[in-house]
């Protein structure tokens, strides 16, 4: 599988920072907080972790999966903005997105497989890794596998 480069733009007019990151002490422009980190020197926007369950158990049973996703958010120290899931007939599998300060939980099952496919972004101090625990916890899958992608790298985009 090929990933595409991304792609560079130079503005020909810098961004100005105004308003809320204005610095009223020294009515000097402060730097915003972007968010990102830093880990084993490595700095991103965040971690995206892509979990697929395998013979999983009650992946049609919407409320328990609004409870998961809410156990992740509170579990990763992230904050809950919405939750949005839709429940397909006659499959009766769940499609979804928990959108989060940090970004976002989202959930696609596919009970009649036993399979479910969680995607689970998130920037800044939450630790998306806890949701891993949640998600075994809640679906008892027989397998779990787990890939993490750090969006954003700075030493992969060409930017700074």
């Amino acid at each position: 599988m090929q990933h595409a480069s991304p792609i560079v733009v130079d503005l020909e007019v810098p961004t100005e920072n105004l308003g809320r990151w204005q610095d009223q002490a020294n009515d000097q422009p402060a730097a915003p907080k972007d968010h990102f980190i830093v880990r084993d020197g490595i700095e991103f926007a965040g971690s995206h972790l892509l979990l697929d369950l395998y013979g999983a158990k009650h992946l049609d049973d919407i409320d328990r999966i609004e409870q998961a996703m809410r156990d992740c958010v509170d579990e990763c120290g992230a904050t809950l903005l919405h939750i949005h899931l839709h429940h397909f007939s006659p499959s009766g599998g769940v499609s979804g997105v928990a959108v989060l300060s940090e970004s976002h939980i989202s959930v696609h099952t596919w009970p009649e497989r036993d399979y479910a496919a969680f995607d689970v972004f998130m920037c800044g101090d939450a630790q998306p890794e806890n949701s891993v625990a949640v998600l075994k916890r809640a679906f008892t899958p027989q397998r779990l596998a787990v890939s993490e992608e750090l969006r954003g790298r700075s030493d992969q985009s060409g930017m700074k």
